[in-house]
């Protein structure tokens, strides 16, 4: 029954990437694994009602874990819930007795128990339970995902060990994630040296995968908070490159590539139309094939609905923001995607990727100790 948790030296490092590798290696080795997310801050309502951390959702529907949602997402941060805490309307013992006995019933199911942090170690403080403090209360070692990175990397680590030593919580192994090739030799040589000091292992060296942080047309409605007008079946549709149009019609038509997000104002119908038309020849000269293109339209003024049905007849995916193309396309460079449990694709090249390059005899050493 062993078991440890993951948490990160900050936000959008790629936690949940780490725990999707993880734990679908971990059942290749063992008759089962459990999940937990101790302490949720971003949540989801299922289908019966209930509210549960969004990874949780993800991971017991890809793995097809057996564990309650209850018991694998025992505490939320509600909006609010900070200020209830410091007005003494939360009960403190309460959550703690919460989550070991959640832990605790998971644990005792299953070979291996994967427990997953919110953020970097000190996420939660301010109410007292922050990722060292539960790592701690449930005397579980703790795994620290960095960024791939060998100065600035290993000043964010020795922040988030500090603290894990301040609670008592035991760093049993460093994952790297998101390491360039070109400086991949160059980590793998010197990392270890680092850590040596604090006797702790690097148990992966994870490589930067683009595909990983390409969002899909369901995260640009989250993002400009809208609707798809148009290509709802393919509202997880991943784009190799982004494209402001701003320019002529003619010096657009020679540049249309295949799987690519085209932002362009609404009015811009001379834009649209000459998109509308290259899908259109080549469904019928290749009835097979598809571009794989999306829209974002900007701008004060909508679409107009001749527009948008001509656009849903070809099924291409499409929103429409009332802001300008130059503040649509800031947004979206700042936009960091987060998995969904349906973006199987994503989820599947994340296992694929991670499991890949995680040291699991290391690892199983490491959280023995």
């Amino acid at each position: 029954m062993k078991s440890f948790f993951v948490a990160a030296t900050g936000q959008n490092v790629g936690k949940t990437t780490t725990c999707l590798g993880l734990v679908s290696g971990l059942k290749k080795r063992h008759k089962s694994v459990g999940f937990i997310k101790p302490v949720g801050q971003e949540h989801i309502e299922t289908e019966t009602g209930q509210h549960v951390d969004k990874d949780v959702l993800l991971f017991k529907s890809h793995f097809k874990l057996q564990d309650p949602y209850e018991e694998m997402s025992p505490v939320l941060f509600p909006r609010g819930f900070t200020r209830d805490y410091l007005d003494g309307r939360v009960d403190h013992r309460e959550l703690i007795q919460k989550i070991a006995h959640s832990f605790e019933a998971i644990r005792k199911r299953n070979a291996v128990t994967v427990s997953e942090g919110t953020g970097h170690t000190g996420v939660g403080s301010i109410v007292d339970l922050n990722n060292a403090q539960v790592a701690a209360m449930l005397k579980t070692p703790v795994l620290l995902v960095a960024s791939g990175g060998l100065g600035s990397s290993f000043d964010e680590l020795t922040l988030n060990y500090i603290a894990c030593e301040k609670y008592g919580a035991k760093v049993a192994g460093v994952i790297l994630n998101r390491v360039l090739d070109d400086k991949r030799e160059m980590i793998l040589d010197y990392v270890p040296k680092a850590l040596a000091r604090w006797k702790v292992p690097l148990l992966g060296c994870i490589p930067y995968t683009p595909f990983l942080s390409t969002p899909t047309m369901s995260d640009f409605e989250i993002l400009f908070q809208t609707k798809m007008l148009s290509g709802n079946e393919n509202r997880l549709r991943h784009f190799q490159n982004i494209r402001l149009v701003a320019g002529s019609v003619e010096m657009y038509r020679s540049q249309i590539l295949p799987n690519q997000l085209i932002i362009t104002p609404a009015g811009r119908e001379d834009i649209i139309l000459a998109t509308l038309t290259r899908v259109w020849d080549l469904k019928i000269s290749h009835p097979d094939e598809d571009l794989e293109l999306g829209l974002i339209l900007t701008g004060k003024t909508p679409p107009k609905d001749s527009i948008i049905e001509h656009i849903r007849k070809s099924k291409m995916p499409m929103i429409y923001a009332p802001l300008s193309s130059f503040v649509a396309m800031k947004m979206i460079n700042s936009y960091t995607s987060k998995f969904r449990k349906d973006d199987k694709l994503k989820i599947e090249e994340a296992v694929k990727v991670v499991e890949k390059h995680i040291d699991f005899e290391r690892l199983e050493k490491a959280i023995q100790h």
